[in-house]
């Protein structure tokens, strides 16, 4: 199954040095998702050749402009080409009023069904489970109620051991049931077939961590531990440590040592200020931290393995 994060914006307030406001596309089998949707979100997706149609779902970390200006001009567009299936928009609670208005003042009726799931920013919460995947959400610690959000794929049926099937040719009832992770019993309760040895072991569900504006928090690590691939704000060095505090942001060594105590596999580092043209400094801060560190480039697709 695919699972894949495709950068539509890395920077962070003010769009500079050729790179867009926060967004992410994540794609996890045939479900698309929209992580975050910075302004010029859409023409990103366009420039890229992403079909926004396939979008069902969208996340909104919080009401700061980075992360939400471009959803009204992206709705628009779906009314316009005239989409008709549900779109479902979880974000934090003020955000339905925000679109309600826009479309009341706009006299504008959508031909297609909008709903809107409010987070709390207290707490890990299962906000969304589909057969293939399940998001969660989890608090980050920034100047407004801002939710970052854990994607964990679930695997579907388990493939059979070709010799074991072979040798007892086990009936298909009970080749159902094992592809299921299920042992087969008899009337007594016996085991007849055991999963464990007719079927191969499921690799560990793959997790993507998106941590999109937070200041250094260790309470993440609970949150986040042993994702696959995690994507932690960086918007400045630590030579502004002090101003990353102030502003409720992270510097790129503060993201590198959450990825570190929190035991992931890799750090997407993003969020960038304006103020750094050249991003090797920041990558490398980061890296001295946790070597398994890349930059989040626009338009990059990232495989989740």
């Amino acid at each position: 199954m695919e699972f894949q994060v495709t950068i539509l914006g890395s920077n962070s307030a003010i769009p500079a040095h050729g790179r867009n406001q926060t967004s992410q596309l994540l794609t996890v089998g045939s479900s698309y998702l929209l992580l975050d949707c910075g302004e010029g979100t859409q023409i990103q997706l366009r420039k890229f050749k992403l079909k926004f149609s396939r979008i069902d779902f969208i996340f909104i970390s919080h009401l700061h402009g980075d992360h939400y200006y471009g959803l009204m001009g992206l709705i628009s567009s779906f009314h316009l080409v005239k989409r008709e299936k549900l779109l479902t928009i979880f974000g934090p609670p003020g955000l339905d009023e925000i679109i309600t208005v826009q479309l009341r003042h706009s006299e504008t009726k959508l031909g297609f069904p909008l709903r809107f799931v409010p987070l709390s920013d207290k707490g890990f919460h299962l906000v969304l489970e589909e057969p293939g995947f399940r998001v969660f959400s989890f608090p980050l610690q920034h100047r407004i109620a801002c939710t970052g959000f854990l994607v964990e794929e679930k695997h579907g049926l388990r493939n059979m051991v070709k010799e074991k099937v072979e040798q007892h040719r086990p009936p298909v009832e009970a080749i159902n049931l094992l592809r299921m992770g299920q042992d087969v019993l008899d009337e007594s309760g016996n085991i007849v077939y055991a999963a464990s040895e007719f079927t191969h072991a499921p690799r560990p569900n793959r997790r993507y961590a998106y941590c999109s504006d937070t200041k250094y928090d260790p309470n993440l690590v609970e949150y986040i531990a042993g994702a696959d691939m995690l994507y932690h704000e960086a918007t400045f060095g630590e030579d502004e440590a002090e101003r990353a505090s102030s502003t409720f942001h992270s510097t790129a060594k503060q993201a590198g040592m959450i990825a570190k105590a929190a035991g992931v596999k890799s750090l997407m580092l993003g969020h960038y200020s304006s103020r750094y043209r050249d991003l090797t400094p920041i990558w490398e801060e980061a890296a001295k931290v946790f070597p398994a560190t890349f930059l989040s480039e626009e338009g990059i697709t990232y495989t989740i393995d």
